[in-house]
């Protein structure tokens, strides 16, 4: 009985940090191409945009905090040194890739999106291997 109400818990936390991020992907993305291709670069629409992603991606980050307390103890684990190897990698090798830029060892221009991607290529392979080392 405690593990279906524990499963219905995690299923719950788990629909409810999609949406949180479904709405924070989108607000990103109209925030993004809105001022070019619907508002015009109306400053105030744009300053609108910028804040409800703010407020979505708190969202998001609180239903990401709920989520890992429905978790049982394992799976916490798992999620958490993934989290810790991301954000590692994250700093580290952005603060490494910034300094390829400053120092002028690359040819263009630092991206965060480069560093995104990086941190959600290793959270994911993180989180299959403690998937599979924890089985």
């Amino acid at each position: 009985m405690k593990d279906t109400i524990g499963n219905k818990q995690v299923i719950r936390a788990t629909k409810i940090l999609a949406v949180w991020t479904f709405l924070w992907v989108g607000s990103m993305a109209l925030g993004t191409f809105g001022p070019k291709f619907i508002w015009n670069e109306n400053t105030t629409l744009t300053i609108i945009g910028v804040i409800i992603n703010a407020i979505f991606g708190a969202g998001m980050i609180f239903a990401n905090i709920r989520h890992l307390n429905s978790l049982d103890e394992l799976q916490r684990k798992i999620q958490v040194e993934a989290m810790g190897v991301a954000l590692g990698v994250g700093v580290v090798g952005g603060l490494t890739y910034s300094m390829l830029d400053t120092t002028n060892l690359m040819e263009g221009d630092a991206e965060i999106s480069i560093v995104v991607i990086l941190i959600s290529i290793t959270y994911a392979i993180t989180l299959a291997i403690g998937q599979i080392r924890y089985k």
